[in-house]
């Protein structure tokens, strides 16, 4: 794989700072009027998904997958098996140039991972091992807890810290913010000689709940164990701490972290029928996490991308230019698919004309959000206005990107857009046990099908090229 350089690196899931649509849109007459007339496609799309022949089909294919692969996680021969099964999914529906693209990609396995409150009483701590940890040696770690809710305050007790288990008890602000917690804590406080590190479930909401997550070592740093914990023991933590309490834990934690291989994004198409080397992107990731099996992370998201070409292809539509479906790999261990494949379309992207994915939730759509400049956002607007008989008529711009593994392509280069959904529990199931087929609605799934049908079939069929994106911050993506 070709070495990939971003100078920006986007976590896993965003957080966008939203500005106000702009409400003085000057498109032309023509181009208004030529939008307006796709309401007769737009609408027989809609029905066929919510009262039609594919009502429940997304749903339908979708638990089936999941019910049979369960987790898919990078590396591992179920994640190519459910590949294989995807890619003949596309095929069965008819998807044209059905193929697997290769990409190396990590392989992390947790083995065994248990822990103890010792003091000051002896109880069960259930943690989970956050993505490419180190374990503990094989008699274990014990050691004095000690808590911090912030970085600064880790810094402030940086001659307190050595040979200790630290506890992050960090708030939950947003994912974007809290997560700094897991991807960086355990190297934040290797610095001043900790053992190991303990992170708070990033959630919000918790039932005593885990959610695990890749987390990163820093180059130079010692690479100490780091597992998860829930909300509820973090607290706990951090009101013996407050009490003067001495608290101790011991944690055994196994993991093996095997040499990279070989995996595949998978790709399929309705091929364009006047300019069949421009492309419209719609995606999501078919890898997951180990714990759950990645219903909502992100097999709703890959599913209505591939399936909405299926409708569109079963409804005898063909754009002018070619709608591509492309499941990402390996995004969880941090948009490892999308970077190999970055690498080798590269040099093809200035034919890339939109891209889109939807990596946070299926539910109740909502509309759109976008990261398309000012003429881009406004053509948006108008798409979405012939989403009125699902009531996804929003159109939501964004300063920065939209998307994960597509962020740094919006964030930069090519026009894109995200759904918008209902999504504000999102993070109540994300990476732990929860993520399962109950999450999801089926109607909400025919909806969310139906907007992504209407706007990349839209955008892929109008006679002009939708617009590059100049007037946004720009950062440079090179191969």
């Amino acid at each position: 794989m070709k070495k990939l350089v971003l100078l920006i690196v986007a976590p896993l899931i965003f957080c966008w700072t939203i500005v106000s649509v702009n409400s003085e849109c000057n498109l032309p007459t023509n181009l208004i009027k030529e939008i307006q007339s796709y309401e007769e496609i737009a609408t027989n799309i809609i029905n066929s998904l919510t009262t039609g022949k594919y009502k429940g089909g997304t749903y339908n294919e979708l638990a089936k997958f999941v019910d049979t692969f369960g987790a898919r996680v990078s590396g591992t021969e179920n994640l190519e098996n459910a590949i294989d099964y995807a890619l003949a999914l596309m095929k069965q529906y008819g998807l044209e140039n059905v193929h697997g693209e290769e990409a190396l990609v990590p392989h992390w396995v947790r083995n065994e991972e248990r822990g103890e409150i010792l003091e000051p009483r002896k109880a069960n701590l259930p943690v989970l091992g956050l993505g490419s940890s180190v374990g503990t040696l094989a008699n274990g770690i014990e050691a004095e807890v000690v808590v911090v809710k912030t970085f600064d305050q880790l810094k402030g007790l940086n001659t307190t810290i050595k040979g200790k288990i630290v506890v992050f008890n960090e708030d939950w602000i947003t994912y974007g913010t809290s997560v700094a917690y897991r991807s960086h804590g355990a190297s934040e406080a290797a610095r001043f000689g900790a053992e190991a590190v303990l992170i708070r479930s990033v959630t919000p909401f918790s039932m005593s709940t885990l959610h695990t997550g890749w987390q990163d070592y820093e180059e130079g740093v010692v690479k100490i164990p780091t597992a998860c914990i829930s909300k509820e023991d973090a607290q706990l933590f951090q009101r013996y701490q407050d009490r003067g309490q001495k608290i101790v834990v011991r944690l055994h934690l196994n993991y093996t972290r095997f040499e990279d291989s070989k995996s595949r994004n998978s790709v399929g198409e309705i091929q364009g029928s006047t300019y069949p080397d421009k492309v419209v992107l719609v995606s999501g990731h078919i890898d997951s996490w180990d714990v759950g099996v990645g219903a909502m992370d992100d097999g709703g998201g890959a599913f209505i991308s591939w399936y909405a070409l299926a409708v569109l292809h079963g409804l005898g539509l063909r754009p002018r230019r070619t709608l591509r479906a492309v499941l990402w790999t390996a995004e969880e261990p941090g948009l490892v698919g999308w970077a190999a494949y970055n690498a080798s379309h590269y040099n093809e992207l200035d034919n890339f004309t939109f891209v889109m994915e939807s990596d946070e939730g299926t539910f109740s759509p909502l509309g759109i959000n976008y990261a398309a400049g000012v003429e881009g956002g406004c053509i948006i607007q108008e798409i979405v206005k012939l989403l009125a008989p699902i009531n996804a008529t929003q159109a939501v711009p964004s300063t920065n990107g939209v998307g994960s593994d597509i962020s740094a392509w919006t964030s930069s280069l090519l026009p894109g857009a995200s759904l918008l959904n209902e999504n504000q529990r999102y993070f109540w199931f994300h990476h732990s046990a929860a993520d399962t087929m109950d999450v999801l609605d089926p109607d909400n799934l025919d909806k969310s099908t139906a907007v992504w049908a209407v706007v990349s079939y839209i955008i892929a069929d109008l006679t002009d090229d939708f617009p590059r994106n100049r007037d946004q911050p720009r950062v440079k993506v090179v191969n």
